[in-house]
């Protein structure tokens, strides 16, 4: 089931809705004329406006002829993001602007100072003191207010490329502006540059002096030092001491090699001779010419001999005088060996001498050389200290003479060029004529709209009734007539569901009642609720306007399967039971029903429960209580009971509209919600009625008021009323007290 308020039950009818806007189709045209033409007196007495722009690209600008030797393009950085920005700070910096602004004389112009022709009315204003004075401003500061106003520098975004843009009112003057800030940008950065570079020149020149005489004394204390330590140099750059010390270390080695080759030569000669063996295996035995030419003569003797014994016989003289020369040609190759051998032996003293004195010799330079690598490392340090003052006296010379060069030749490199001059506009940049007239025309079309849209809605005829609230012409059927006491039975039962009459069958019927004699309002009209029930005839009968009673209201709700009963008593508090008997009776059937208090003076709550004390609606709408501390239990039957409360009325009645929740949420909670609303109308129960809503107008006495009210009710959109009546009801049973609480 879904909330609903009075709200709810209308629709925006669409149709009716956008038939507004041709009804009104004048009207819209009329005003949206009228602002088109506002709009275009406005924009063609406005004073045209001119836009140019010159575009300047950051690059280095040195070229392979004026650079510096040892540098190229990549040494120098091009400027970063970050960089860029910092060129667009200084084009719209107040010095360039100053300069441009007194190369182009703008102070005279009325464009930029109003001061130079300042109209009857300003000057009126300043008098009156409504407007400050402009003159009080100094004029410099005028003129770069309004230069700034109309000058937009920018970087055109992921490129190094900055555009000095300017809006005038004069097309040349637009053109020349932003072409003088661009020059006068380049003037200002080349200027920088000269200055740097005379900057640099005076700073370098006292420095290389003072670099030069030190470059002196470092230098010089390099050669007082090395003659004062007898650091005398050698070849290859080299101390003579380490020098000496090396050729000495070669000569040892060679002589220890000299002198360990005779005593081995020796060594085996002594070997040969001491054990016989033959001499030949010796080659400085062989080498000896005495020896060979003792060996070709012992060759000899020996061929003779064999030669002899091939006819002689060894005792023979001959053979006897050629063995004794050959013994002696033997003796005199060893004693030619042993000489050899005792030479040898001589060599290798000799040469073990020259050793130990090249050994003493190079002990005495080893102490030379180390004490000259002592003084080698001092002497290493003054000569680093001099050769990095030589070369930083070499450095400031070299970018003395390009920094003078550049001064002197007056060359001032700029990082940036001006690659789009700006030309004067032919057309102005505002305002524009068509697109202006056009907008005025579309949106004036549109506000009108909207607002003829809004009125109809606010008027309300574009609202129509709910789709689940619209309803047929009621039947008409036949009201019962009053009538005096008569020997006839009453019929037997009413239809179990009564309709009430339409409008015209109950206003007809307040005029018959109202027609009764005095005597007959007089009379007795109904009997207690609670008196025994006879056959009797108490009195004359009772008026009736189609009421139904206690049992057929009971049985309408169940057979219709409704959710909330909303029971309205324009009789006061009396009424009031019917909405008590209907909620029981319905509880007696099994369902679960709620009957919700919303009488000022609780009239519907104080049958069902032993105080009036109990938190109620009001208490839950001031959020001061929950549901389960409102909900009680009915004495006398099952069925539960939300009285009024103990809260300030005032403070719940301004959370009213939680009413349409609190309902829905009762009627997910309970088969049957049952609703007293006192004597109130149809505007006081549109925040109680939803899907499955019955309305029943609950009497005592048929009278004007009742119709009245029944009337007012149908025709605000409730034509289903049913009328019902207290009278006569007798409860069965009997009543039960201590009920159990609901919460």
């Amino acid at each position: 089931m879904s909330v609903q308020s009075a709200a709810a039950d209308v629709d925006v009818d669409l149709r009716q809705l956008f038939a507004s806007l041709a009804r009104n189709w004048l009207r819209i045209l009329v005003v949206a004329l009228v602002v088109t033409g506002l709009a275009f007196a406005l924009t063609w007495l406005a004073t045209p406006h001119y836009r140019a722009e010159t575009r300047l690209l950051i690059e280095t600008r040195e070229s392979v002829y004026t650079r510096p030797d040892g540098t190229n393009d990549n040494d120098k950085p091009i400027l970063d993001e970050e960089g860029v920005t910092s060129q667009v700070e200084v084009i719209s910096s107040t010095d360039i602007l100053k300069q441009v602004a007194q190369k182009l004389d703008l102070s005279r112009l009325p464009e930029f100072d109003e001061t130079a022709d300042m109209p009857a009315l300003s000057r009126l204003l300043v008098v009156a003191g409504l407007k400050s004075d402009p003159n009080e401003i100094p004029p410099e500061e005028r003129v770069l207010t309004k230069m700034r106003e109309k000058l937009n520098v920018y970087r055109v975004e992921k490129s190094r490329v900055i555009v000095i843009e300017f809006s005038s009112e004069d097309p040349r003057l637009a053109a020349a502006i932003p072409n003088a800030i661009a020059d006068a940008y380049i003037s200002v950065q080349g200027n920088a540059n000269i200055e740097s570079n005379s900057a640099a020149t005076d700073w370098l020149a006292p420095e290389i002096a003072d670099l030069s005489k030190r470059v002196k004394d470092a230098e010089a204390k390099v050669a007082s030092y090395r003659a004062q330590s007898d650091l005398l140099m050698g070849g290859n750059n080299s101390v003579l001491a380490t020098q000496q010390l090396s050729e000495l270390s070669s000569e040892l080695s060679r002589v220890r090699a000299n002198r360990a080759s005779a005593a081995a030569t020796a060594d085996s000669v002594r070997r040969a001779l001491q054990n016989g063996g033959s001499l030949d295996a010796v080659p400085e035995v062989l080498s000896s010419g005495l020896i060979q030419r003792l060996r070709e003569r012992q060759v000899e003797l020996k061929t003779n001999i064999a030669d002899l014994s091939t006819s002689l016989l060894d005792n023979h003289p001959r053979i006897r005088a050629l063995r004794s020369q050959l013994a002696d040609l033997d003796r005199q190759i060893r004693n030619e060996a042993e000489k050899i051998m005792t030479g040898l032996m001589t060599q290798a003293q000799t040469a073990q001498a020259r050793e130990n004195q090249l050994v003493a010799d190079v002990n005495t330079l080893k102490a030379a050389s180390a004490r000259a690598g002592d003084q080698q490392v001092e002497l290493d340090a003054l000569q680093r200290e001099a050769t990095a003052q030589r070369q930083l006296l070499e450095s400031y010379l070299t970018r003395y003479r390009e920094a003078s060069s550049r001064k002197d030749s007056n060359y001032p490199p700029v990082d940036a060029r001006v690659f789009s001059r700006a030309v004067a506009p032919s057309q102005p940049y505002f305002p524009k004529i068509l697109p202006i007239i056009g907008a005025a025309f579309i949106g004036s079309l549109l506000v009108m709209a909207i607002v003829t849209l809004l009125q109809e809605l606010f008027s309300g005829r574009a609202m129509r009734p709910a789709a689940g609230s619209r309803f047929e012409r009621i039947e008409q059927v036949a009201m019962p007539v009053a009538h005096e006491p008569s020997d006839r039975e009453p019929p037997d039962h009413e239809p179990p569901n009564q309709e009430p009459a339409d409008i015209e069958d109950l206003e007809d019927r307040t005029a018959e009642v109202q027609a009764e004699p005095q005597a007959a309002e007089a009379a007795p009209a109904t009997a207690p609720a609670t008196g025994p029930a006879t056959g009797e005839d108490v009195g004359p009968a009772r008026r009736s306007l189609g009421e139904v009673e206690i049992d057929k209201a009971v049985e309408k709700l169940i057979t219709s399967g409704a959710a909330r009963a909303i029971f309205v008593s324009p009789e006061g508090d009396e009424a009031a039971a019917s909405a008590v008997l209907v909620a029981r009776e319905v509880s007696d059937t099994g369902l679960r029903v709620l009957l919700l208090d919303l009488t000022a003076s609780g009239a519907a709550s104080r049958p069902t429960l032993d105080s009036r004390l109990f938190p109620g609606i009001t208490d839950l709408l001031a959020s001061e209580a929950q549901f389960s501390d409102v909900i009680h239990a009915d004495l006398y039957s099952d069925c539960h009971v939300i009285p009024v409360g103990n809260a300030d009325p005032v403070r719940a009645m301004r959370a009213a509209d939680r009413l349409p929740i609190i309902m829905q949420s009762l009627t997910t909670a309970y088969d049957l919600v049952v609703v007293e609303c006192g004597p109130t109308d149809a505007q006081g129960i549109s925040r109680l009625v939803g899907e499955g809503t019955e309305v029943f107008l609950s009497l005592l006495e048929p009278n004007d008021e009742v119709a009245q009210a029944a009337v007012e009710l149908i025709e605000s959109g409730y034509p289903d009323l049913t009328l019902v009546t207290p009278v006569g009801h007798q409860t069965p049973g009997t009543p039960l007290p201590g009920r159990r609480s609901a919460a």
